[in-house]
């Protein structure tokens, strides 16, 4: 496994095997709340990783034994005048869209506190995998904002209009086994394997044609919110995508040999 540090709190871990990487959130003293700083480190590792042609799968983790993620640094905000928080939003905003525009499937593994603009980076990836110790909620509310990370965009499209409004008016904290009646994560794990089951996940994931993961992720993203004609064209360009790639001629191949295909990953 190899490890590459983005400035002082995200670190990018390449596991050998699997083609998996893992997008670390490491600031354990402020239980992973984002300052410019960090904000501005996640998006650089979101670049790197979206370049490298190797990862076919990112499990987003947590060097905090208590939090995942406690959202934006309130402390470094409260030294802000207007000016500074206007000239700190596109950095801020570069990270959660970092995140979402991977071209990879995504899993986020959560425990402990994922908090604001820490369960929005949740909700920017595929798949949540949350263990029994998960806290979630949107509190943006209450200290006079709304969630500005995707929060309001991506919590309907997972649990419905009127479910996220009550969450997102209430400022309400969600705890591990609601959350996974409510569809707020999609997989509860017991405590502490949230990682390792999200990193499970990934590898089954990055077994899979590396063309193909590219090709679905993009139909499913840009084919939210159309109509089903439109989002059907958008089926058929990922699928015209993959259709003539060497992916598809050895995928075809692999099943009728009956042996595990070698991606050529184009």
């Amino acid at each position: 496994m190899s490890e590459e540090r983005f400035g002082e709190f995200v670190l990018v871990r390449r596991h050998e095997q699997g083609h998996v990487a893992e997008l670390v959130l490491d600031r354990p003293k402020a239980m992973n709340a984002v300052s410019t700083e960090m904000a501005r480190s996640i998006a650089g590792a979101c670049t790197a990783l979206g370049e490298d042609r190797d990862v076919r799968a990112v499990v987003l983790t947590s060097t905090h034994g208590r939090a995942f993620c406690v959202g934006a640094d309130l402390k470094e905000r409260n030294t802000f005048s207007d000016a500074d928080l206007l000239r700190q939003r596109p950095v801020t905003r570069g990270a959660y869209t970092g995140v979402l525009e991977l071209p990879v499937p995504t899993v986020a593994a959560v425990h402990g506190f994922a908090l604001g603009g820490g369960f929005e980076l949740a909700l920017a990836c595929d798949v949540i995998v949350a263990d029994r110790t998960a806290v979630v909620g949107l509190p943006e509310v209450s200290v006079g904002v709304i969630p500005g990370g995707g929060g309001t965009q991506l919590l309907p499209r997972r649990v419905g209009a009127a479910r996220a409004a009550e969450l997102i008016f209430s400022a309400r904290r969600v705890e591990a086994v609601e959350a996974g009646e409510l569809g707020l994560v999609d997989q509860l794990v017991e405590e502490g394997r949230d990682r390792e089951e999200a990193l499970a996940l990934a590898a089954r994931i990055a077994g899979n044609s590396p063309v193909g993961l590219r090709a679905a992720k993009r139909a499913l993203r840009l084919g939210q919110g159309l109509d089903l004609r439109a989002g059907l064209e958008v089926e058929d360009a990922a699928w015209r995508a993959t259709a003539f790639s060497g992916d598809r001629a050895e995928g075809v191949a692999a099943f009728n040999e009956r042996r595990k295909p070698q991606w050529p990953g184009e």
